[in-house]
């Protein structure tokens, strides 16, 4: 888990997508173009939430959301999607 110079507003956070699996179960090599977007990923920013409405997840969690969840960032040359705490399902 890497810093982040950024600081989501509301109820937004910053998370860090892990990356595409690069195998099956069977062993089976996946080339990159058949690799599913990942939908797993690490939170590495958090806002204050809303009022009546604080924050479920925190930095460091690991969370699934959903496949076109977010909008797609750039910071420092690495890649991060930010999106609102209701985009993400479960914390894992």
């Amino acid at each position: 888990m890497s810093k982040v110079k950024i600081k989501p507003l509301a109820d937004r956070v910053v998370v860090e997508p892990m990356e595409a699996e690069q195998k099956t179960t069977g062993g089976i090599i996946i080339p990159d173009t058949a690799k599913e977007k990942p939908q797993k990923g690490i939170v590495v920013a958090v806002g204050a939430g809303k009022k009546d409405e604080p924050m479920t997840v925190k930095e460091g969690d690991k969370v699934l959301y959903g496949k076109y969840s977010g909008n797609e960032l750039s910071i420092d040359g690495k890649d991060y999607l930010i999106m609102r705490e209701s985009d993400i399902f479960a914390i894992i």
